[in-house]
C-alpha cells in the first residue's frame, strides 16, 4: 500500500466584509447573500476554531439563534442540518433560508438582540502542511488516530468529506487500497456519526470503530 501520509491543518479567519446581523431578518438576508466560504465556516469549520465549545449545537447559526435571540426552536431547526448532507452549499442555503422563513412567518415579531451580541459574518483559508508522519499498514491507523491533533483528524476526516469524491474520509479511501480483509474497518468507520462530535470525541470513535475490529480478527 501506498504510506498514508499525516496532514495537519489551521485556520486564518478573517472578518467578510458583510454588515453584522442585530436581527432574525438580517441573518437571514445575508445568508441569502454571502459567499460560500462563509456559509461554509460557520456551518463547517467551526469544530476546528479553539473557541467553539457548545455540547448542542455544531453550527454557529444555531447557537446564535440559542443564545442572543432565545429562540430554542430555531436553534434546534438550525441545529440537525447536517452541512455533509448536501453535495453543495447552496443546497445546504436553500435549507437554512427555509428553516428562518418557516420561523419567521411563526413569529409575531422580528427578534432583536442586544448591540455587542450581533452576528459576525467570517470566513477562513484552511493552511494545510505535512506532518511528516507515514502510516504503513492499515493495523498502524488506530495508534496514530490517537496521537494525531484536532487539525489532522478535521483534515482527513470531515474536510475531506467535501473533497471528490464527495463523502469519503481520507481514512477510508485509504484503506480502500488494502483489499476486501479491512473492509470490515471500512463500514465500521461509515457508521460513525460524526455530525454531533467534536473532534476529541470524533478522535475517540475512530480510535473505539478501529480498535473493535483488530479485537474481532
Amino acid at each position: 500500500m501506498t504510506p498514508f501520509e499525516v496532514k495537519d491543518c489551521a485556520l486564518l479567519i478573517r472578518m467578510s466584509g458583510l454588515s453584522p446581523a442585530m436581527n432574525l431578518r438580517e441573518l437571514r438576508d445575508r445568508i441569502a447573500t454571502c459567499s460560500e466560504n462563509v456559509l461554509y465556516h460557520h456551518f463547517c469549520e467551526t469544530t476546528l476554531r479553539p473557541t467553539f465549545d457548545d455540547p448542542d449545537y455544531r453550527n454557529d447559526f444555531a447557537v446564535w439563534a440559542k443564545l442572543y435571540l432565545g429562540d430554542r426552536v430555531l436553534a434546534e431547526r438550525l441545529g440537525i442540518l447536517d452541512p455533509y448532507s448536501f453535495e453543495r452549499m447552496e443546497g445546504l442555503r436553500a435549507v437554512t433560508l427555509e428553516v428562518i422563513d418557516d420561523r419567521l412567518g411563526e413569529l409575531t415579531t422580528v427578534p432583536w438582540v442586544r448591540s455587542g451580541d450581533e452576528f459576525l459574518f467570517k470566513e477562513a483559508t484552511t493552511v494545510v502542511f505535512d506532518t511528516g508522519e507515514r502510516i504503513g499498514h492499515p493495523r498502524e491507523l488506530a495508534p496514530a488516530l490517537r496521537r494525531m491533533t484536532n487539525g489532522s483528524i478535521y483534515y482527513h476526516f470531515l474536510e475531506a468529506l467535501r473533497r471528490i469524491p464527495m463523502g469519503q474520509d481520507d481514512f477510508s479511501a485509504w484503506l480502500l487500497e488494502a483489499g476486501k480483509e479491512y473492509e470490515p474497518y471500512l463500514r465500521s468507520l461509515g457508521s460513525i456519526d460524526y455530525h454531533f462530535h467534536s473532534l476529541a470525541l470524533l478522535r475517540k470513535e475512530l480510535v473505539r470503530a478501529l480498535t473493535q475490529m483488530e479485537d474481532a480478527q
